[in-house]
């Protein structure tokens, strides 16, 4: 399913802001408004960078006690095989498993730069991070549930299960977008629509701005204009977006 997502997709959701994405994600009423996204205790660590998107890699850390095995986390190798083997771009999903998550830091800008240059653009954890003003200068894309010092003695538990950060669930190949506002799944079976429908929202956004800000501005046709929408595009402009598409490809 995740191949089946366009390189124009892609970039088109890149330019987009989250809430822009959560937006066109309720149109198709696919899944509930209060689910598919990270909770408060995620924050985006770098909002100076563009939005991030890419299929996930999910891994399982400690932090708090040593691994049995004795291996460091940078020794901890075999997993870098996910990221350069699975539909690109990726973003790395980290669930720290210990009681009080974020005890030491997964990603710093070595670590980074690694995952960089194996296909990865950013990194989600309700787990620690840190060296910020080097990742930042890379352009890889942080969010996460603190920030910490110390590595302390993180090791990787699991990977490539099913994860859950912040609220969110998120299985391998799962599409993510994230920006300054945090981060949203991306349902893939919609995941082409979503620009264009996102699109026709923000034309239905800028109506109102327009008209708000307008000399001639009332209730009653600010009402009229707001009124036609929730998330202002009907049904059929989602069924003809979609057909589009469909005759497109």
């Amino acid at each position: 399913m995740a191949d089946s997502i366009s390189r124009e997709t892609l970039t088109a959701l890149s330019e987009l802001d989250s809430c822009s994405v959560a937006n066109a994600i309720e149109c198709f009423d696919v899944r509930l408004r209060n689910e598919g996204f990270t909770d408060r205790t995620i924050r985006c660590r770098l909002p100076s960078l563009p939005p991030m998107v890419g299929h996930a890699v999910t891994v399982r850390i400690r932090a708090a006690f040593p691994s049995w095995k004795g291996d460091n986390y940078l020794g901890q190798s075999d997993w870098w095989t996910n990221l350069r083997f699975g539909p690109a771009p990726q973003v790395l999903v980290i669930q720290d498993m210990d009681q009080q998550p974020g005890t030491g830091a997964f990603i710093g800008e070595v670590h980074a730069a690694i995952l960089q240059a194996v296909g990865c653009v950013g990194a989600v954890t309700n787990g620690a991070v840190r060296g910020l003003p080097g990742i930042e200068r890379l352009g890889f894309r942080l969010f996460s549930g603190s920030i910490s010092v110390s590595h302390g003695y993180i090791h990787i538990v699991e990977a490539g299960g099913v994860v859950e950060v912040g609220g969110l669930r998120v299985a391998p190949g799962d599409l993510i977008h994230g920006d300054v506002h945090g981060v949203v799944r991306v349902p893939l079976d919609i995941a082409n629509e979503i620009p264009a429908v996102a699109g026709r929202i923000r034309e239905q956004e800028g109506r109102v701005l327009h008209y708000c800000q307008s000399p001639e501005f009332n209730l009653g046709r600010l009402r009229s204009i707001v009124a036609s929408n929730s998330c202002g595009v009907s049904s059929d402009d989602v069924s003809r977006i979609s057909q589009d598409l469909k005759q497109e490809n």
